[in-house]
């Protein structure tokens, strides 16, 4: 009898010859599993340009927070000052001799002192001879400085012009700054109470000068401001208000 071959023998997986082995049915193909390469997913661009834009945008208000912002106080910072009360004594009485201990009694005169300024001692020599009666610089430059001169038995002002030129017949400095200067002028004011002061802006190449005189108690008194000129570029409203807040006693 011819042997019949059955297909599904060429789908087992194994056959025996022997007579109790059990034909294995053929199993269905599987599909293998995908490669876990194949698994890997793409990063969401959208994702990571959400992500960089919200780590930027904290890391810039952060940067806001913590920033010291710049203070007005290093461009702008409030000059305080220290009122000055002259008592425009004379050279034998300088020092305290036969005169009031307390300034501000016998003041015939005020101004202003920056904070920081020191006051330079006058001698009576000085006093004697040009009438200076108080002085006051600047100690960062010796140059910069307020000081004030006075000459008795001045009832009124005269002209401007020859009043500027008296007082630099015993200032050096102000004979240098009037030969040098650029521009010089003068005006004419009045305070509340009607007293008459002559004021002066003296620009030179190396320095500038504000000058303010005026008669009291039979007195002439002649108040300066004088600076460098990069000092005065610097400190030009310091250096106003202190030229402006020169009074004598009773005008203010």
């Amino acid at each position: 009898m011819a042997t019949m071959f059955s297909p599904s023998t060429f789908f087992s997986a194994t056959t025996t010859n022997t007579p109790n082995t059990t034909i294995t049915s053929p199993k269905p193909p599987q599909t293998p599993p995908p490669s876990k390469s194949h698994l890997s997913i793409p990063p969401s661009k959208p994702l990571l340009t959400t992500l960089t834009a919200t780590l930027t945008a904290t890391a810039a208000t952060a940067a806001i927070l913590t920033a010291t912002p710049p203070s007005l106080a290093d461009s702008t910072a409030a000059t305080t000052y220290q009122v000055y009360y002259g008592t425009a004594a004379s050279a034998a009485n300088y020092g305290g001799y036969g005169g009031n201990s307390n300034k501000k009694d016998s003041a015939e005169y005020v101004f202003d002192v920056p904070d920081g300024w020191k006051e330079r001692l006058v001698s009576k020599v000085e006093k004697g001879t040009n009438g200076t009666d108080s002085e006051f610089y600047n100690p960062k430059k010796k140059s910069e400085k307020e000081y004030l001169t006075f000459l008795s038995g001045f009832r009124q002002l005269a002209p401007k012009d020859l009043v500027l030129n008296n007082l630099a017949l015993s200032d050096v400095n102000l004979q240098d700054l009037l030969a040098s200067a650029d521009n010089v002028t003068s005006e004419e004011k009045k305070d509340e109470k009607g007293q008459v002061y002559y004021v002066y802006e003296i620009d030179g190449v190396a320095a500038h000068s504000l000058i303010s005189v005026t008669c009291a108690q039979n007195k002439l008194y002649a108040h300066f401001v004088n600076a460098p000129t990069p000092e005065w570029n610097r400190d030009h409203d310091m250096l106003k208000h202190v030229h402006e807040s020169f009074k004598t006693i009773g005008s203010f």
